[in-house]
């Protein structure tokens, strides 16, 4: 049962009040690109480029700073983990009730929502799998940095939400870097793999924030144990 006592935060209301900070960054990051989409629409851009402009923004700030601070805030992965699922369930209330926050959310797919579930579910496992909170926070953050950094440049060059392997370069130079920095060779094994798995996705459930998450996690788990 180590594992389950892992999940006990050893200090629990200072963890919250932490979580609730790092709540206030994402509500922020949500109003920040609010009003960029505005000012992006009034300058003239699509606005479908405008919103995927700020998902990828949001990933950024909302998924990938709040991942980099994880394993100095959290002494366990129970209360990041919750609060992607709270999360993840407030972003589908606008979806179910057909009033879309529509700076950022489409209704051709509900990919924040599966990066939530992802964004815990791999810091949850690995953490638990490893003991090793820097591992944790490597899949939360090939799916917020790498995945964006992909977003942008298709957005750049194409003006639309496409696959294109030179967005997938992009993502192997930044998910190397954050792969060695929090893991090592092992680490940067994962952001190879990551990479080209981000090309593909199997729509409705089966997105590119799944994928890189799942293979990212069962390589990091694997290779620790081996």
């Amino acid at each position: 049962m180590d594992w389950l006592s892992s999940l006990v935060p050893q200090q629990p209301s200072q963890e919250v009040v932490y979580a609730l900070l790092l709540l206030g960054l994402v509500l922020g990051s949500l109003w920040l690109t609010k009003v960029l989409h505005r000012v992006l629409v009034l300058r003239g851009v699509k606005n479908n480029v405008a919103v995927y402009y700020n998902r990828k923004i949001i990933h950024m700030l909302a998924g990938g700073v709040t991942a980099a601070l994880t394993p100095y805030l959290f002494t366990s992965p129970l209360i990041p983990f919750l609060f992607a699922l709270a999360l993840a369930a407030l972003l589908l209330v606008p979806h179910r009730r057909g009033h879309l926050l529509n700076w950022f959310q489409t209704s051709e797919n509900w990919y924040e929502v599966n990066f939530c579930l992802a964004w815990g579910a791999s810091l949850l496992v690995v953490w638990v799998a490893t003991s090793n909170p820097f591992y944790a926070v490597v899949p939360p953050l090939f799916i917020s940095f790498g995945d964006a950094v992909t977003g942008l440049i298709r957005n750049l060059v194409y003006g639309r939400r496409t696959k294109s392997w030179l967005g997938n370069i992009g993502m192997l130079a930044v998910a190397a870097v954050i792969g060695y920095h929090y893991a090592g060779l092992l680490g940067v094994l994962a952001g190879v793999v990551a990479s080209v798995v981000e090309h593909f996705e199997f729509p409705p459930y089966l997105d590119d924030n799944v994928l890189i998450s799942l293979v990212s996690t069962l390589i990091i788990v694997s290779g620790h144990y081996l």
